[in-house]
């Protein structure tokens, strides 16, 4: 039990004693072909479900209805699936097996829709098995870890048995149901089932970081269960003034508040509180949630209510999937024909977040799975596999190797972005695949082994001399439009300097040598401003290693608007560290005698510089040492 002040009746049980019961008398009322629910994730009334089970040999065709349960599951046994068909709208691990075995039934739909099923009466329920506090002296229970649709479902079933702990603890918000709107009370004193937080592989690390990359400071932000959430969490401390808005929510979250980092100060509603509708966790977390103001347990018809979700600036939804087509279709719920999981709140944060003023939706997975044999990225879903978020809702999607942004990009903008992301050994078989679907032009067979996101570390910013921010970062495959903008935006002198030639355009073929490069021999770096629409490219810096003599030829381009205003000379700088990483010896240029602020780039640019003039062009030699 929690060590604060105790938060209810003590007298409770002499007070209600007519509707106190023992489990077995209570699930005594439940009767062949009912409809009956089972409470919520670590709430579940697991005494409760005993006995229901222990009475299996006379309840014939009763089906269990459930949302996602943590405790045991005796009623999904084969041996009792003429007694017990379990119907869940989320499939955890122990009803998974009964389930694909087509001995269950799964009910796939969004989460803020679930308790409509049951106030509609399309789905009436017969009797509720929940898990509450002892009441108060107003005669309140609450429902302590799991509020989601377990509320709804008590105010609608004919019949409530609740399981009555005081081992649960009372948290705040529209958490508290009424001792009257209960029919028996089973008094039970036991821990809350327990679910410590799982630690994170490497992978997932590396996927947490990239995620939280996204996360800005005064987001809002919504975590799950898995590696991946607790990873995120890992690479939040460095944040600001953090809020939370989730379906759930695990022990994580109380070093994030210990450490200052979410404190709800920016929230748009609900400013200074932890919202969510059912934890998950350990006794450490029930303690913490115990009377805690902080925190405000809501129905799933709040806090999965992608109007509301939306009205948070900065809203962060971070959820994860099984597997993704080169179109960006996301697949959360099946492998294959085979149910796994299942809909849960998915597709109502991510629109959420994605109609939020700054906001984000985010899809998060490992780019493999069983042990790197498969990709998750795929040219086509596996048959049979469902579409939770459809192409049309995804935004970005994280692996280990980058994010991909897919909103409002075209299928071969996706296909590509969604290939530099995958792992390596199966981009080339992608790309192939993608060829054949005619998801991707043909002529990029030769850049198969270069659609590669560039070092992550290759990152700065610095600001112009008007306050604007620019950004430097490595080339990404999908930046092939906006490369092909800046070259067409550039003027005949530009192009003329840049290129030592009379040209009206590009070739295509010489504007992918310029992205596709596999960022070792070959290297690209961009320099971004921001825009509406995301980014605009305004220069371009690159060098090509002569493996010969271990010295790179480097050269770099600058929109007219944006010359003269030191933007070369930092990309000199950046490209000359990335080469020194890379054990290069230095750079070699060539420059026309008329590129006065070309060459006073290279001779301001600190390396040991050697020139001489040819025929109107200069020959350089830059050493590192």
């Amino acid at each position: 039990m929690s060590e604060h002040k105790i938060s209810y009746n003590p007298n409770w049980q002499e007070k209600y004693e007519e509707m106190i019961a023992t489990p077995e008398e209570a699930v005594a009322l439940v009767q062949p072909g009912q409809r009956v629910f089972v409470g919520t994730g670590c709430a579940q009334p697991e005494r409760l479900v005993d006995a229901l089970v222990g009475r299996s040999k006379d309840l014939r065709d009763t089906e269990i209805v459930h949302l996602l349960t943590l405790g045991q599951a005796p009623y999904a046994e084969k041996a009792l699936a003429a007694n017990f068909s379990v119907n869940s709208f989320f499939i955890a691990a122990n009803v998974r097996d009964i389930i694909q075995e087509g001995l269950g039934d799964y009910t796939p739909i969004f989460l803020s829709d679930i308790p409509r099923l049951f106030s509609s009466g399309r789905l009436p329920l017969d009797v509720a098995l929940i898990q509450v506090t002892p009441p108060d002296d107003r005669g309140l229970c609450s429902l302590g870890v799991s509020v989601d649709i377990v509320k709804s479902a008590a105010e609608n079933a004919r019949i409530v048995i609740a399981q009555v702990n005081p081992q649960m603890p009372r948290t705040h918000g529209d958490s508290n149901i009424h001792v009257y709107d209960l029919d028996y009370l089973v008094p039970v004193d036991e821990p809350i089932i327990e679910v410590p937080p799982p630690e994170p592989s490497p992978t997932t690390r590396e996927i947490g970081e990239y995620v939280a990359a996204l996360v800005e400071d005064g987001s809002t932000v919504e975590l799950g269960i898995g590696e991946i959430p607790q990873a995120v969490l890992g690479f939040l401390k460095d944040k600001k003034d953090l809020g939370i808005h989730t379906e759930m929510f695990t022990d994580g979250v109380i070093d994030m508040i210990e450490a200052g980092v979410v404190t709800g100060e920016r929230k748009t509603l609900d400013r200074g509180k932890i919202v969510a509708s059912f934890a998950i966790g350990t006794k450490r977390l029930y303690d913490y949630l115990d009377d805690n103001p902080k925190f405000s347990f809501n129905p799933t018809e709040y806090v999965n209510d992608p109007f509301i979700i939306a009205q948070q600036h900065k809203m962060v939804a971070i959820n994860m999937a099984l597997e993704i087509d080169l179109t960006g279709q996301v697949c959360s719920d099946s492998l294959g024909t085979r149910f796994f999981s299942g809909i849960g709140g998915q597709l109502d944060f991510n629109r959420g977040a994605a109609r939020s003023l700054g906001g984000k939706a985010i899809i998060a997975m490992p780019s493999t799975a069983r042990g790197g044999t498969v990709s998750r990225i795929v040219c086509y879903l596996s048959p049979g596999a469902g579409v939770v978020t459809t192409r049309g809702d995804v935004h970005y999607v994280v692996t280990e190797y980058g994010v991909a942004y897919l909103h409002g990009k075209s299928v071969q903008e996706r296909a590509l972005a969604l290939m530099s992301i995958a792992h390596p050994k199966f981009r080339e078989q992608l790309l192939r695949q993608a060829i054949d679907a005619k998801y991707v032009r043909a002529d990029l067979t030769d850049f198969s082994n270069k659609i590669v996101v560039g070092p992550k570390d290759l990152r700065s910013t610095f600001l112009l001399d008007d306050g604007t921010q620019l950004t430097i970062r490595a080339v990404h495959p999908t930046d092939e439009p906006r490369v092909r903008e800046l070259f067409y935006s550039l003027s005949q002198e530009s192009l003329y300097t840049r290129f030592m030639s009379r040209m009206k355009w590009v070739p295509r073929k010489q504007m992918q040598e310029f992205v596709y490069i596999d960022h070792r021999t070959e290297v690209s770096i961009v320099a971004t401003v921001p825009e509406a629409d995301g980014e605009d490219i305004v220069a371009m810096g690159g060098y090509y290693l002569d493996p010969r003599t271990n010295r790179a030829e480097v050269a770099f381009v600058v929109r007219d608007d944006f010359q003269n205003r030191h933007i070369g000379a930092c990309l000199l700088k950046q490209l000359t560290n990335i080469a020194r990483r890379n054990g290069i010896a230095g750079f070699t240029a060539e420059v026309l005698d008329v590129n006065k602020s070309m060459q006073s780039v290279f001779q301001s640019s600190g390396l040991t510089v050697k020139s001489r003039l040819r025929q109107g062009v200069y020959s350089y030699d830059m050493d590192f040492e």
